[in-house]
């Protein structure tokens, strides 16, 4: 495809794609290629350049944005039936809404979808993206039964891909989330086994420290949570005990700080002082960082310090903190969890007003879970049941048309039997009678000529009588009235003079007729005419545009009413043939004189066929004949989407 428009679209695709500009000239020039793209409006070309566009989108934080053009992508991939492209959409469009934490049953929806398409077309591994995205999304809705069959669904598929860094980051994300899951759930062995995985995993990544300690943090977790408190503190020391931590990760590095403090305590240590600088330490670093989420767990875990040790002030106000922190980021779980200490704390009526607090979100939280988890399953089912349908909808058609093309057939098998010899007879018939017609016509035109000519030679005679004998008649006529003149009076010579005027206005009108007789009034251009007046018809018929080109070098009158006829044919044979089978919008035809040899091409912009593959037919072979009847040649040069060329050379005699 080659116009200025497409043109525009790929400079500015590959400027949106130059990464040594910045971001926002990189957005800038994939927001042109759009543009055009749009004005050409073709689908697929658009549905390309809104890929491009809308990964530059998250890239820029523009996410209104990235949402609209993912919209509008999946429109367009709707109308056009490309699976990819609503595989891409869908998956984008999960990932805006899930990334907003709210929405996680639109994030599930266009999920699910995505991940349909996905399997369709064998994406196995956007097929463990997706599940990895589900995964965390029913983790997050408390649906850890289903978190954990779609994070198995991704280890499975995984197993079939190549192992490199991003797929065993991957994997070692879904072993997380399945023993995370299983903690919740207080099965215990099966969550360390999962972590284990998780740590085997990260242990064959070139860059998997973090990973690890990260496994051992949350085993770590595990044990506090049976009760184990040695062996929790044992796997908080040693994670501590890398001094690289603090510049690989501090966040990560306070959460251990915090960790290692309540294991301590948990475990019965004594050296409260110590405890309460690494809580401090930690509380410092995670508010220097504005992490929210580790301040929260410093404030409970310091609440529960405190409370542990009779401090009843500082064990509220870390209590009261960690309350308007859990509401401020909605952490449910902390936020019941710091309700029920205060709950201890307060005294009387007001321990009690947390205490409902607490029961009626664990009710509102428990009837929400149960109906996401409804929603999550009623999406999963309206989808497969989608899916059936359409199968459904194709087995019935696939039926439909095997029954219909068996009839088909059959009907055709028994109409060629009784109808064959009868087509034989009538094509047999049809081409004698073309040869018939062109015999005829070819007699009319030759009769044509002799008409012509005696006409010619009528006309030409009459001249000459009107020339040599009429007008040498007047001519002495006149030049008798001359010499009157000389002798008579002043009227007499008068009147002849009038007369004598009168035989030179005769003598002018008489030599113009026979001038006018004697030119032919066609001088060549009759052929060119009737040439112009075929090409209009068909192309008005055929729905074309066309161009007509044509020498004035060459002498039409000096060609043989056979090569004309020929010629005539050629061009509505190509004519026809164009509307048959090539598809085009316009038509180029041409007649050029070269080396006493006349030139013609007939060029389309049609779909083309490949030469070498290719039967000709029944038109081609008819140009091709012609041709050889006046001793030319023929060039047939077509390509696939490239259109159709045909040059034909005559000889040319004078």
């Amino acid at each position: 495809m080659a116009s200025p428009a497409y043109d525009s679209i790929l400079k500015f695709q590959a400027l949106s794609k130059n990464h040594k500009l910045s971001l926002e000239a990189q957005f800038a020039y994939a927001k042109k290629a759009l543009n055009y793209s749009n004005a050409l409006k073709i689908d697929s070309i658009t549905i390309k350049i809104n890929h491009n566009y809308s990964a530059l989108c998250i890239y820029t934080g523009n996410f209104s944005e990235f949402k609209r053009i993912n919209f509008k992508t999946l429109d367009l991939a709707k109308n056009t039936k490309d699976s990819l492209a609503m595989a891409i959409a869908n998956h984008n469009l999960g990932f805006y809404h899930h990334r907003n934490r709210v929405q996680n049953d639109s994030a599930y929806y266009y999920y699910t979808k995505a991940y349909k398409f996905s399997e369709q077309l064998g994406l196995t591994s956007r097929q463990v993206d997706i599940l990895i995205n589900i995964s965390e999304i029913q983790n997050l809705e408390k649906d850890y039964i289903g978190s954990e069959e779609s994070a198995i669904k991704a280890i499975k598929l995984a197993e079939h891909l190549p192992k490199d860094d991003y797929m065993l980051e991957s994997l070692w994300l879904l072993y997380t989330r399945i023993g995370t899951g299983a903690t919740t759930i207080k099965i215990f062995d099966r969550a360390l086994d999962y972590h284990q995985k998780a740590y085997a995993i990260a242990k064959k990544m070139s860059n998997g420290l973090i990973l690890e300690l990260s496994s051992e943090n949350n085993m770590a977790h595990v044990y506090k949570e049976k009760g184990d408190f040695k062996k929790a503190l044992q796997l908080y020391e040693g994670i501590l005990d890398h001094k690289e931590l603090f510049d690989l990760d501090p966040n990560f590095y306070a959460l251990v700080l915090d960790n290692v403090a309540l294991a301590r305590f948990l475990n019965g240590n004594k050296d409260f002082v110590q405890m309460e600088r690494l809580f401090e330490r930690a509380y410092q670093i995670s508010d220097s960082l504005k992490d929210k989420v580790n301040i929260l767990n410093v404030t409970i875990d310091l609440s529960k310090f405190y409370k542990g040790q009779g401090k009843q002030q500082l064990a509220l106000k870390y209590a009261e903190e960690s309350y308007q922190l859990a509401k401020e980021i909605s952490s449910n779980d902390l936020l019941l969890e710091s309700m029920i200490i205060l709950s201890e704390l307060k005294p009387g009526d007001e321990g009690k007003v947390y205490l409902n607090q607490h029961i009626q979100l664990s009710d509102s939280l428990l009837a929400h879970e149960r109906g996401i988890r409804n929603k999550f399953a009623r999406i999963e089912f309206e989808t497969d049941q989608i899916e059936l349908e359409n199968e459904r909808m194709a087995t019935e058609k696939m039926w439909w048309i095997i029954s219909s093309f068996v009839l088909m057939v059959g009907s055709i098998l028994v109409y060629i039997i009784f109808t064959q010899r009868n087509k034989n007879i009538e094509l047999k018939f049809k081409q004698d009678q073309q040869e018939v017609n062109e015999e005829i016509y070819n007699l009319l035109l030759s009769q044509q000529d002799k008409v012509d000519g005696a006409r010619f030679e009528e006309k030409k005679r009459i001249s000459q009588e009107l020339h040599d004998g009429i007008l040498g008649r007047l001519f002495g006529t006149r030049l008798s009235l001359d010499s009157y003149n000389l002798n008579e009076g002043k009227e007499a010579a008068q009147t002849r003079s009038k007369y004598i005027s009168e035989l030179k206005i005769i003598e002018n009108d008489i030599r113009k007729i026979s001038h006018d007789l004697n030119t032919d009034f066609m001088e060549g251009s009759g052929f060119i005419d009737i040439l112009l007046e075929l090409i209009e018809k068909q192309a008005a018929a055929y729905q074309l545009e066309y161009e007509f080109d044509y020498s004035e070098d060459i002498d039409w009158e000096l060609v043989s009413n056979k090569t004309k006829i020929n010629i005539y044919r050629m061009v509505q044979e190509g004519l026809q043939n164009i509307y048959k089978h090539a598809k085009a919008k316009t038509v180029h035809i041409s007649f050029q004189l070269k080396n006493p040899v006349i030139c013609l091409t007939i060029n389309d912009d049609g779909v083309g066929f490949d030469p070498n593959k290719s039967k000709k037919g029944i038109g081609l072979k008819n140009i091709k004949s012609r041709v050889n009847q006046l001793n030319g040649t023929v060039l047939f040069h077509s390509k696939i989407d490239q259109g159709t060329a045909i040059t034909v050379k005559i000889p040319y005699t004078i």
